[in-house]
């Protein structure tokens, strides 16, 4: 059986040190080759289609096109392109967010080396992988959700983005608390709350976190209005 061709790998992220450290400590591992470097998401994208490479291992938080938006676009030009999330958030948001666009490892940075090219190797084969800490959390959701499907929820009219959206709203978080936790663009989560004020028939702020708290969105104390 004649020998695989080694897993080319893509490394994209803002810091420029961080790549380096990275592209070190994969140099010498047998069966992956690192053959690109990306320091945003755009450029990630350009370079996975240029390049032809099997995994990207991809930050959510860079300029331009994020990490998040990045993954989506690859899913959609590279399906066979498999997105390994390397990053400093540590949260639910975050961590589901990047699922859903379609990553299929999600890693913590501090992970040591074996960790990372296990990662690579696990996503490479089209399995998932999650780091320590963050399985637990993944493992919980899945196992809350319904056997037959996603349950039933309400306000139905608003997509599953606008729902984290309007879920953040109630909170009281404003626009660019909402960007950094979801790790969007301030623009697009201006563009967000536009559209759920107009599906759910709402003036303003105030309007659109007392129709979220009346299906059980948001904290008990009312949200600070903020600019849409």
């Amino acid at each position: 059986m004649a020998n695989r061709e080694p897993i080319r790998v893509l490394i994209a992220d803002d810091h420029p040190m961080f790549r380096y450290g990275l592209r070190a400590a994969l140099a010498d591992v047998d069966g992956l080759v690192v053959v690109g470097e990306a320091a945003d998401g755009r450029a990630a994208v350009e370079l996975a289609a240029d390049l032809g490479v099997d995994v990207v291992l991809l930050d959510l938080d860079m300029p331009g096109m994020n990490g998040v938006e990045a993954i989506g676009e690859l899913r959609r030009r590279l399906p066979e392109v498999a997105v390994l999330v390397l990053t400093m958030f540590d949260n639910d948001e975050s961590l589901f967010t990047a699922m859903r666009a379609g990553a299929r490892g999600y890693l913590v940075k501090g992970a040591e080396q074996e960790h990372i090219v296990r990662a690579v190797r696990t996503v490479d084969l089209g399995e998932v992988i999650f780091g320590a800490g963050v399985a637990e959390r993944a493992l919980a959701y899945f196992a809350a959700a319904p056997a037959g499907g996603r349950a039933a929820r309400p306000l139905p009219e608003l997509t599953d983005r606008e729902v984290e959206v309007l879920r953040l709203v109630a909170d009281g978080l404003n626009n660019a608390e909402i960007a950094r936790r979801l790790v969007l663009s301030e623009k697009t989560v201006r563009n967000h709350v536009s559209s759920i004020f107009a599906k759910l028939r709402v003036d303003d702020r105030g309007q659109a976190i007392v129709r979220a708290r009346r299906v059980g969105f948001g904290s008990a104390e009312p949200g600070r209005p903020g600019a849409v």
